[in-house]
């Protein structure tokens, strides 16, 4: 039987988090190539995958808005002329693959963010006053380009029902949805250990300040913060933030490769996250997979992962204290046993593997 030749479209692979990875999985286990801009391969071959099969379209600026442009125009140009069999495209801004490149399914991790559910968090957080009015300017072009080039885009495919919802409102389709691959054999319980463990970029939206704040009024309590970010400029500003009001049992680490990372959250207490209506969310289970409690905001992705008293903890329009609080709770029950939320939290995260995952997808490349 003839395996179909497949092509994946990524936006730039030089900053490596969970859409990134989604990409880099589907590209391992469909033996797929990957077209993207920016990429940096000793990033991935730490992540334990092949950086062989990437090719890439030329660097494009660092620097937002400017990235997000230069990558669209190169995606919207790029014509790999039938040259595969079947296009898949997994990232956000690479969305203008679709117009040349047919036969094609779209993996939404989001609708762009910062155009559509993010605009005015974006606006008010990370663009200077002065500049708003070119942003919004930038958001309506950027708007007009979203609906027009999703009429070329054969099949959505979404990584969550929330995700679903926004393309349904934002961009009036209609998708289905496959919920992103964890390898969950790949991560294990060691032990419950003596901190606690944030995997996420540093960014605005993800709310890493909310964490520092709080593991600042509890200095018997530490925090390891996996935080990555990219080179531009908005992303060292928040870094920076991140860096100035961290307290002294907080220790915040960039790049780490994947076995480390395995290691943290093996041993690790519990793992937070506190990102603003997270699209999905691959790290909560992650952590679940190594069997530990997730506190989390109830909002977003999380509700459809994380187990409100089973595997977790998940927060109600969450703030310093009440993240102070939920760290207490978790704290007592593992006083009481440090293996109550393992089994659980375990079973929960067989539920996204990767092998369901790919049949999934493989169903809609078939059809």
């Amino acid at each position: 039987m003839h395996k179909p030749k497949i092509a994946i479209f990524h936006n730039f692979l030089d900053n490596i988090g969970g859409a990134e990875i989604v990409t880099l999985i589907l590209a391992q286990e469909l033996h797929a190539d990957i077209y993207t801009t920016n990429v940096d391969r000793k990033k991935i071959k730490k992540m334990g995958f092949n950086p062989k099969k990437i090719y890439t379209l030329g660097q494009i600026p660092i620097n937002a808005p400017f990235r997000q442009q230069f990558a669209l125009e190169k995606f919207k140009r790029l014509n790999l002329k039938s040259k595969y069999d079947f296009y898949i495209i997994a990232g956000d801004w690479a969305m203008a693959g679709a117009i040349n490149n047919k036969p094609n399914l779209w993996y939404v991790h989001s609708p762009i963010r910062e155009i559509w559910d993010l605009h005015r968090y974006t606006r008010q957080h990370s663009v200077p006053s002065l500049l708003r009015p070119i942003f919004d300017l930038w958001v309506l072009y950027n708007r007009y380009l979203n609906k027009k080039y999703v009429h070329h885009v054969q099949s959505l495919v979404c990584n969550s029902k929330n995700t679903q919802k926004r393309v349904k409102k934002y961009l009036n389709k209609d998708s289905i949805v496959i919920n992103p691959p964890i390898e969950t054999n790949k991560y294990k319980f060691n032990k419950t250990g003596d901190y606690w463990l944030s995997v996420s970029r540093l960014i605005t939206h993800k709310r890493i300040d909310l964490q520092l704040k709080a593991f600042s009024k509890m200095k018997d309590e530490k925090l390891i913060i996996v935080g990555s970010y990219e080179d531009s400029r908005h992303f060292q500003k928040y870094a920076k933030y991140c860096h100035e009001i961290k307290p002294k049992n907080v220790t915040i680490v960039s790049w780490i490769d994947h076995q480390e990372l395995i290691d943290l959250y093996s041993n690790c207490k519990g793992f937070i996250i506190t990102s603003k209506d997270e699209d999905f969310g691959m790290t909560p289970i992650e952590a679940m997979a190594s069997g530990k409690p997730v506190i989390a905001p109830n909002e977003g992705g999380y509700m459809e992962t994380v187990i409100n008293n089973k595997t977790g903890i998940l927060i109600d329009n969450i703030n310093t204290q009440k993240l102070i609080d939920s760290v207490k709770k978790i704290n007592k029950d593992l006083e009481k046993n440090p293996l109550k939320y393992k089994n659980a939290c375990q079973k929960r995260a067989k539920e996204f593997d990767t092998k369901e995952f790919i049949k999934k997808i493989k169903k809609e490349i078939n059809k």
